[in-house]
């Protein structure tokens, strides 16, 4: 078999039911390996990452052992001994990598990359929202169905549920090990695909790579590690020229069960995906036709890339439905303003293969073999569709800014990095091969190529928690649901919401699901399975939620006389109105910092304080209770 051959055989459903049940076996291992080493690494204390280099020197020690466990299996598959225990051990040693080069960094704090701050507030609230309830529920708003899509946090609030932990706790320790599971599914997916030892080393790559630049964001990572072995499945179930038409309908349905987890998890590399793919249907019609001599050729591909969408759309409506059934309703849509935002990088296209690094010289490789091979080689030609897709999905972002909105091609960069390591990965394989059979076949060749390899290997895997550095030092800095700050530093005002959570249970007497808190610290909902009247911007917000109005119905209760007035106009709201409000103490009484879009500034969010006279509130009907730098006011 060659490396540019799908596998072959004469039982197409025996050989899936095979790589169904590689994947599920590889998937027990990765989770089995992942959870042993979080557990080990959470015995110790550790001294925090910030203030040391011990985890550092950890990090990479568990790094080498990894590779070399790596390194075992690729020579037992390269010489054909004890199969399985190859398997087993690529799949051990590659999320032993991916858990030790996020686990141990993180060993001394509960959270995970970037802590509750940014981007990560909203997407531990989601993770907590659906721990304390299997519902698909909107991550802040009450009786709203979510926008943001639910499959892997739906996944990891079961998984803590069964654990017994809280949301918060069980991110970090679930976002890894996703990220180890989706690795070794890609494994499997490169090794039937390509050459096994081969897959082993450009899956070491992609997952590398994978963990460096996009594992800030766990769930578009475990998509983003699936995307190149994907594009080649794709390639190979839509571009059958040797066919009669029979074949291919394995990669066909694989596809499409990407797509559509895809569509579950991420929509922005959803969208992506399902570009390339018809991208390359096109390119696939176009060929049948030219060899064919006539358009009919290219009905098959249709066909195909038709059913990859049946599949996809069937999944995607699993977590869909329910919004999409609102929208029936004609409810406001005016709040989402997710594409609003435009940052340097969205700015210009991105060339990582110039960059004077040691992935930069692998992507350079990787662009120079695409150029090469793209008209020989089915790796070269799904991969670079890829690429290209993501440069024409960047062009159009770009020119999406006279429209008033982008498609975030800034957030596509990890994905354009992977595509080409990958393509990288076979671009030095197949050199050095050539050159070993041009050269006489030298005995040291060998030794020299593995040592060049490991060489750029380690030095850039050892690199990663460098480059992940302000992440990790955040989730540090970051006030954890205990009221702990992992580098021993006093604690935030997040030390203070126990202590707010048990006056809402006391004062309140209802499940925390059936609460509505109003707060600008919004983090509290990221502990606390509270719903919120607001969400943090509105670029978070669900659309149905009309961010924009609650926004302006916030500040007319603020310039409100009487308790009588406020009462009265937060219950004529047309939303559920909030059970209680979280205060912080301000020169003008009690203030809400809140946020409003400014796009196409950058940053492209405007902070602005409300402040509610402290007379509002003086009412039997309202009980005010001071905790630290917070005011609570309960709707008695």
């Amino acid at each position: 078999m060659t490396v540019d051959e799908i596998a072959p055989g004469t039982a197409p459903a025996r050989r899936a039911l095979s790589t169904l049940a590689e994947m599920a076996a590889a998937i027990v291992v990765a989770a089995l390996v992942s959870a042993i080493g979080l557990f080990a690494f959470a015995q110790v204390q550790w001294p925090a990452f910030s203030s040391s280099n011990v985890t550092r020197a950890l990090t990479t020690v568990g790094q080498v052992a990894s590779i070399a466990v790596l390194g075992v299996s690729i020579w037992m598959l390269r010489v054909q001994r004890w199969p399985l225990v190859a398997k087993a051990l690529s799949w051990g040693g590659l999320s032993a990598f991916v858990t030790v080069t996020l686990g141990m960094p993180l060993g001394a704090t509960k959270l995970y990359l970037f802590g509750i701050s940014v981007d990560q507030e909203f997407r531990t609230e989601y993770l907590t929202r659906l721990t304390d309830s299997a519902a698909l529920r909107d991550m802040t708003y009450a009786d709203v169905p979510p926008f943001y899509p639910a499959g892997w946090f739906w996944i990891g609030g079961r998984v803590a549920n069964l654990t017994g932990m809280a949301g918060w706790e069980a991110y970090k320790p679930y976002a890894i090990a996703s990220l180890a599971v989706a690795s070794v599914v890609a494994l499997v997916l490169w090794s039937k695909l390509i050459r096994g030892d081969w897959a082993v080393v450009v899956g070491l790559a992609v997952a590398a790579v994978t963990v460096a630049y996009a594992s800030p964001e766990p769930y578009g990572a475990t998509i983003a590690v699936l995307i190149p072995p994907v594009l080649i499945l794709a390639w190979g179930g839509l571009h059958r020229p040797d066919s009669t038409g029979t074949g291919g309908w394995g990669a066909v349905i694989g596809t499409g069960l990407f797509l559509g987890v895809a569509a579950t998890f991420y929509t922005l590399y959803l969208g992506l995906a399902a570009f390339a793919v018809t991208a390359m249907a096109v390119l696939a019609a176009v060929l049948a036709v030219r060899a064919g001599n006539t358009w009919r050729a290219a009905v098959p591909v249709v066909v195909r890339l038709g059913v990859c969408g049946a599949i996809a759309i069937v999944i995607a409506l699993i977590v869909w439905a329910p919004y999409l059934l609102e929208l029936r309703h004609g409810r406001p849509a005016g709040s989402g303003t997710a594409f609003h935002y435009l940052p340097e990088g969205g700015a210009r296209l991105a060339f990582p293969m110039l960059h004077f690094s040691a992935i930069g010289g692998l992507c350079l490789i990787g662009t120079i073999w695409l150029a090469v091979r793209f008209g020989s080689s089915r790796r070269a030609r799904a991969l670079g569709c890829g690429v290209l897709a993501i440069y024409v999905w960047s062009l159009a972002s770009m020119a999406f800014t006279a429209l008033g909105s982008t498609l975030l091609s800034f957030r596509l960069e990890p994905i354009l990095i992977g595509l080409l390591a990958a393509a990288g990965v076979f671009g030095f394989l197949e050199a050095t091969r050539s050159a070993y059979d041009n050269i006489g076949s030298p005995a040291g060749f060998r030794y020299a190529v593995l040592a060049v390899g490991l060489a750029g290997a380690m030095s850039f895997a050892q690199d990663i928690p460098q480059h992940l550095e302000p992440e990790i030092n955040t989730a540090y800095s970051d006030t954890d649901g205990n009221g702990v700050r992992a580098d021993k530093r006093p604690p935030g005002g997040a030390a203070y919401y126990r202590e707010i959570d048990d006056a809402l249970s006391t004062q309140l007497q209802r499940p925390r699901a059936d609460t509505v808190v109003l707060t600008a610290d919004t983090s509290f909902l990221s502990y606390y399975p509270y719903f919120g009247f607001q969400a943090l911007t509105s670029h978070y917000a669900n659309p149905l939620a009309d961010f924009d109005g609650r926004a302006a119905a916030i500040a007319e209760w603020s310039k409100l006389e009487t308790p009588d007035q406020l009462i009265a106009a937060m219950d004529a709201a047309p939303w559920r109105a909030p059970d209680a409000i979280l205060f912080r103490y301000g020169p003008d009484g009690y203030s809400l910092r809140l946020a409003e879009d400014v796009y196409p500034n950058d940053p492209n969010v405007r902070r602005y304080t409300v402040s509610f006279p402290e007379e509002l509130f003086a009412d039997p009907r309202f009980q005010v209770t001071e905790i630290g730098p917070f005011v609570l006011v309960v709707r008695t």
